[in-house]
């Protein structure tokens, strides 16, 4: 039964790393959010297209087998509008048709393709909705979406002011700055660690051309990279979203669990209680995106959000 004035969606993410669902019931009249299934499965769909520009088969397949598992729920819940929402690496390749075709054929939706100031608009609305009205939460917020190919930049109030989508993420700059003779180093050398680094404020310098990311008051951090450093830094026996949600991590506390990561094994990483298993190769790319960012702007800290643009997309099927 879905409760008056609610109306039951689904939505689908579709990154560079991974795919995620969220079925819920919506009120747009007052702005209330019910959860009723969120999951995420690892499928690094963007595996190699950085450097082939295309999605490879076995990645294909990966997706294609977690939304015939998404199509059941959806089913199973009765959600009737669902919308799927696919980013960087699918905007990236030549073969995306192929993608295209394999998704409607098993969620009976074509994927949307959209561009990154979409996406930041998404995650924005996600990540912000519920911080509205907060004394301890001063605006205007950058949010700052650190997928597998790509970070959003957006900076705004009750809206969005400026956005800007940048070519660096966990998967990406893992691949392009820590895979050596075909394996990720482990650990990685100092030049390689500094290669990246130098790729990252790269990244930031075109991101301030158009976003003021200094004029931020408060940083909002959205996804896996982020709510792990957060996790690592709570000590969590497991992953637990609610104690990650809306949990701040100091500048420093970054810092430290950062150089940790990057100088840690393979081994050490996975033993991570709290380590979703398809991130151990590159959330160490990830976590530094994440430091650089904080540095730049002067952020002491970074409130973690497990809402963001999924959240967004759920909000805009109602």
């Amino acid at each position: 039964m879905v409760a008056e004035g609610f109306t039951r969606v689904a939505a689908v993410d579709c990154g560079t790393n991974s795919i995620r669902l969220l079925v819920a019931d919506v009120n747009p009249a007052t702005g209330e959010l019910l959860e009723l299934d969120r999951r995420m499965t690892i499928v690094r769909l963007g595996q190699d297209v950085d450097r082939t520009g295309r999605l490879a088969p076995e990645a294909l397949e990966r997706t294609f087998a977690a939304c015939r598992e998404y199509a059941d729920v959806i089913r199973e819940l009765g959600a009737t509008n669902v919308r799927f929402v696919a980013t960087s690496a699918s905007r990236d390749a030549e073969n995306r048709d192929e993608f295209v075709r394999g998704v409607v054929d098993i969620l009976g939706v074509e994927p949307e393709v959209i561009s990154g100031d979409q996406e930041a608009e998404f995650s924005f609305t996600g990540a912000t909705k519920e911080l509205a009205g907060r004394d301890d939460v001063a605006r205007p917020y950058l949010v700052v979406d650190i997928g597998g190919g790509s970070t959003e930049f957006v900076v705004g109030d009750d809206h969005v002011r400026a956005a800007r989508s940048v070519d660096v993420g966990c998967v990406r700059m893992t691949e392009r700055h820590l895979v050596h003779e075909g394996k990720v180093s482990d650990p990685p050398t100092a030049q390689q660690i500094a290669a990246m680094r130098a790729d990252i404020e790269a990244a930031l310098d075109l991101a301030e051309e158009t976003v003021p990311l200094r004029e931020a008051r408060t940083l909002v951090g959205l996804a896996g990279s982020v709510t792990t450093v957060s996790a690592i830094d709570q000590e969590l026996p497991e992953y637990d979203s609610e104690r990650i949600h809306h949990s701040r991590v100091t500048q420093g506390r970054v810092r430290q669990i950062t150089e940790w990561l990057l100088r840690s094994t393979h081994a050490e990483r996975a033993a991570i209680p709290s380590m979703h298993p398809g991130r151990v190769d590159v959330i160490g790319a990830g976590a530094l995106v994440l430091l650089a960012i904080m540095e730049r702007i002067g952020a002491e800290e970074v409130v973690v959000s497990e809402h963001d643009i999924l959240d967004g997309i759920a909000w805009s099927v109602a």
